[in-house]
């Protein structure tokens, strides 16, 4: 996945008023301050969290992220990202976690009360005959309007929040494009017209829609299509709908509530989603993934994604073999495709390959969570077995297989 990608091209409509788009002057990379960050959070990764310097160190990481953010100096974010990575494995992650929080969820007082905006995506795989066409993407505006307040109505957002969406259904690659800069940006574009009546222009969100790639799909032929909704929530800091519980038996039931109001939520908008997106009565599903903030909203599309790419490209394979599942084993492991690590998925019967597949790893994610779902779902298409590899050598032949069961071998 690209990291500082920056999209050009045609803006499409939007709910909220869009504007020409702005595009940040050149700047040289300040190595200092690139150092500072990563240096900052190796340490904080590191700490003692009865340190008495913590605070003081917390502060100027969050000084010096809001600062890039707002001077949309990408490249220094990006940048202390690699560093902190090469110094100390625990500081990208924590790192990547506070940039991320930094440009999803901005705070401001207005009238002396405190408010926060976040950015948040509900990915979705679209299922349709012959794709979706650009041309009929958001027309139906009583539906859009109708899916805006369905969000607050089924409680998946405070009743005392204002919540906005996009009408637009976003392609992988256009948030894939948002840098962080560009994203804390359109969040400050989504306040000002929440609360602003006098503001007519969102630069910042019209830049962020480009254009779908071509409809590569028959008339005739079944396609499934992940897009993201992207939406904005104003409340106040203090909204109790919002409170986590700290323990942990009352936080469980805390998101396994939500999670039910998801569900019921998604099963009703169906018909508003199919108006908004399919203006000629084609035949039309949808699957909802769940509604998170952005950055974790598009992971979770992003690894669904791969994931179902590689089960289609290894069912076909099997097909093309004529054998059956249940006659063959999986080895799944890394391998380094010029400087990205992919993880490779062979399907075997007895010495010989009969499906192939790879994807991309998730760097900053779970591997053993991303390794036990791969086996999980090879599983399902009744594979007899599956192991797990150190790596694939340059011929391509699987290094120390071992059996993989639950997650025992990593």
């Amino acid at each position: 996945m690209s990291k500082s990608k920056r999209p050009a091209g045609k803006a499409a409509s939007t709910s909220i008023p869009s504007a020409p788009s702005l595009v940040p002057a050149e700047y040289d990379l300040d190595e200092a301050l690139v150092d500072k960050l990563a240096n900052l959070a190796v340490e904080l990764a590191t700490e003692d969290e009865a340190s008495p310097d913590l605070p003081a160190k917390q502060r100027d990481l969050h000084r010096i992220i809001t600062k890039s953010l707002r001077q949309q100096q990408d490249d220094v974010l990006y940048e202390a990202l690699e560093r902190a990575r090469d110094q100390e494995a625990e500081a990208y992650p924590y790192l990547r976690e506070k940039i991320e929080e930094a440009a999803e969820t901005v705070f401001f007082t207005r009238n002396e009360r405190s408010y926060e905006v976040n950015a948040f995506v509900i990915p979705m795989f679209v299922r349709t005959i012959g794709g979706l066409d650009a041309e009929q993407n958001f027309r139906d505006a009583d539906a859009f309007t109708e899916l805006t307040a369905s969000l607050k109505e089924a409680q998946l957002e405070s009743a005392d929040a204002k919540v906005v969406l996009v009408s637009y259904a976003y392609h992988l690659d256009e948030i894939d494009a948002i840098t962080y800069s560009h994203l804390e940006a359109m969040v400050r574009d989504a306040y000002a017209a929440m609360t602003d009546k006098k503001i007519s222009e969102t630069p910042a969100i019209n830049r962020s829609m480009s254009s779908w790639p071509a409809n590569r799909f028959g008339a005739d032929d079944t396609a499934v299509e992940l897009r993201f909704l992207l939406g904005f929530a104003l409340k106040t800091a203090d909204d109790p709908f919002y409170t986590i519980p700290k323990d942990e038996a009352a936080m469980d039931a805390y998101f396994a509530v939500r999670a039910q109001r998801f569900q019921a939520w998604s099963e009703k908008v169906v018909p508003l989603v199919q108006r908004c997106l399919v203006a000629d009565g084609r035949q039309f599903d949808v699957h909802f993934l769940y509604q998170d903030l952005f950055h974790g909203g598009k992971e979770r599309g992003i690894a669904e994604y791969f994931m179902l790419q590689m089960m289609s490209e290894l069912d076909h394979g099997l097909q093309e073999s004529g054998v059956d599942a249940q006659q063959t084993h999986a080895v799944m492991g890394p391998v380094d495709m010029e400087g990205e690590v992919l993880l490779r998925v062979n399907i075997y019967n007895g010495e010989t390959v009969v499906a192939t597949a790879e994807k991309p790893l998730n760097g900053a994610g779970d591997l053993q969570i991303e390794l036990d779902d791969t086996c999980d779902a090879l599983l399902t298409m009744g594979l007899k077995s599956v192991a797990l590899a150190e790596a694939f050598d340059a011929a391509g032949k699987a290094v120390n297989v071992q059996p993989y069961a639950d997650g025992s071998a990593v």
